[in-house]
């Protein structure tokens, strides 16, 4: 099988190829009134991870599609990095995936449909991990390769995680370190050392179905996942949902532990001054190096956790049985009508 480098065929990488907030706030609005859905349990009015409609006796099911360009060269671990990060959000709703249907596009004259294989056959791998079946897709030739799932999701009511139910008192936890999108620029610009190669990608790959078993501790208040966005526009959009502030403590937050020497190479990804040219003005004073952390778009992060007041040692001991050693990342506070929506000491 031919050798190639899939991410010198597309413009940008991973979840870094999302738009940016402000631009799909623009594209979102309507004019028009949609019709009420009684069944509709969650929409995109709380820029929650997923869709969510009632099914009848205390069920609920979660749809959700994810896709983008390569982020790493090889065909199989970008099929499987897709994959990890579009199941997700149904794991952030609190649901466990049922089944998933692939969305590939692929430049069929530039890069042969063997390559497209291994890609698949990477989503395969995920899908059986995750307890479920890659059952079908659509495809299309087109410029640049992306890929990635529409996921169905299934979840009892009662365990449904919203952006817009997080309070004020809530301690903050983020389940995977930050610095995904930094070490993916490194890559792309082929400055990433071989012994930092696979950092990233082992990060990417682990699912993140710890969620399913959070959303059914009643002290968890809302749950999302880190991604394009960054860690503060992600926690932005609960903050704006909840109607909250929040205070991080930066020294205190998960990083992988090379990206500084990368930030001083100025690998940083398009993304971030994107993300910060959308909702910076939310945001109190940073310095650049806190920007370029907390703005890293992240392709399949980690979930970000707010716990009820007085409930964090609790939860720290939960998390321990499931394999996760966490700590306290910051707080929400009551929503303050002056000054911005997140502070970082």
């Amino acid at each position: 099988m031919e050798s190639i480098k899939l991410t010198k065929y597309s413009h940008g990488a991973g979840c870094g190829c999302k738009m940016a907030p402000s631009v799909l706030e623009e594209i979102l609005v309507s004019g028009s009134q949609a019709p009420a859905d009684p069944r509709l349990i969650v929409g995109n009015d709380t820029r929650d991870d997923a869709a969510v409609v009632d099914i009848g006796n205390g069920k609920a099911i979660i749809s959700t599609t994810d896709f983008f360009m390569p982020i790493v060269d090889d065909a199989f671990d970008f099929g499987r990095i897709a994959s990890v990060n579009a199941i997700s959000d149904v794991y952030a709703m609190g649901g466990v995936p049922i089944t998933a249907i692939a969305v590939l596009g692929w430049p069929i004259n530039e890069i042969s449909a063997d390559i497209a294989n291994q890609v698949i056959e990477g989503s395969r791998s995920i899908c059986v991990e995750a307890g479920i079946t890659l059952s079908g897709g659509h495809s299309i030739d087109n410029p640049e390769p992306l890929f990635g799932l529409a996921v169905t999701g299934i979840v009892d009511i009662v365990n449904i995680k919203r952006n817009s139910e997080a309070t004020a008192g809530c301690s903050l936890f983020l389940t995977k370190p930050l610095g995904i999108g930094i070490l993916s620029t490194a890559q792309k610009k082929g400055m990433l050392e071989p012994e930092d190669k696979d950092i990233a990608r082992d990060i990417m790959l682990k699912l993140n179905s710890v969620g399913a078993e959070f959303s059914k501790l009643e002290y968890v208040m809302a749950m999302t996942d880190v991604t394009g966005f960054g860690l503060l526009g992600h926690l932005l959009e609960v903050c704006e949902g909840a109607s909250i502030n929040a205070e991080l403590d930066y020294k205190a937050i998960p990083t992988i532990d090379k990206i500084h020497k990368y930030l001083g190479l100025k690998c940083i990804p398009g993304g971030t001054n994107r993300n910060w040219d959308s909702y910076g003005s939310k945001i109190g004073e940073l310095t650049d190096e806190q920007r370029n952390v907390l703005c890293d778009p992240q392709t399949s992060g980690g979930l970000l956790v707010a716990i009820k007041e007085g409930c964090e040692n609790e939860f720290v001991e939960f998390a321990r049985t499931q394999g996760y050693e966490l700590t306290s990342i910051g707080s929400t506070l009551a929503r303050s009508e002056e000054g911005p929506f997140i502070n970082v000491i």
